[in-house]
């Protein structure tokens, strides 16, 4: 009778490096803060222009990050084909399994959406005129009608799709956690996943942490002078 073979012993790798922790949740604040201040409206909308900069700031951190960032942070590890996807809507798992490390064929539709359409909410406000009291910075380079049709798809169309995007998220982590017994916050808390020996894990030390403060310090710097086009 030949042995059954044994489950590969598991030990913690560090998947999600110390600055993707750090953006992934203080983009989520910065993102409920802004929708949340440009609902109350009046003097709220300072703060909803200071934190759509802020969100400005941290895609641009985060473009950088998913060239230069840990391994699982890299664009290139869940930038995935129609097979891949397939693939995983009929169970199978990727290389090693590894679609159950970082991002899945399915998680990364979410990733990709999350922030394209995050994108596409912070050009259309630097753009926005509201006809009351708030202009975008960069609203004077465009034409009222570019304007017009950008507020509208900011405070309308944007807006919805954007708060559709995160319940889904939530939703999905949810139903991860609850359904298939898989935590999917604690790792993105603590950076670590219970893995086989030999899964790739993501430089987290002090000279790329500080490499990240370096490409953070610029992304404030440009959002911030992105936010001073509109002073006189």
């Amino acid at each position: 009778m030949s042995p059954v073979p044994s489950e590969p012993a598991l030990r913690p790798v560090r998947v999600w490096d110390l600055p993707t922790r750090v953006f992934h949740w203080l983009l989520a604040l910065t993102v409920i803060g802004s929708v949340v201040s440009g609902q109350v409206g009046g003097n709220a909308m300072h703060w909803h222009t200071r934190l759509g900069l802020l969100v400005l700031a941290l895609l641009a951190f985060r473009l950088v990050w998913g060239f230069a960032g840990g391994y699982w942070s890299r664009f290139a590890s869940f930038l995935y084909g129609p097979s891949s996807l397939m693939a995983q809507l009929r169970g199978q798992s990727g290389p090693g399994g590894r679609y159950e490390i970082g991002h899945s064929p399915v998680s990364s539709l979410s990733v990709w959406a999350l922030l394209g359409s995050l994108a596409v909410q912070v050009a259309t406000g630097l753009i926005a005129d509201d006809e009351i009291a708030t202009t975008g910075p960069l609203n004077r380079f465009v034409s009222g009608a570019v304007a017009s049709a950008a507020s509208a798809w900011h405070k309308h169309v944007g807006k919805r799709l954007l708060i559709v995007l995160m319940l889904m998220h939530v939703a999905a982590v949810l139903y991860y956690l609850w359904r298939k017994q898989r935590n999917l916050i604690g790792p993105m808390i603590h950076g670590d996943k219970p893995l086989p020996a030999g899964t790739p894990a993501s430089a987290d030390g002090g000279a790329r942490r500080l490499e990240a403060l370096a490409v953070l310090a610029v992304a404030l710097a440009l959002a911030w002078w992105v936010g001073s086009l509109d002073m006189p």
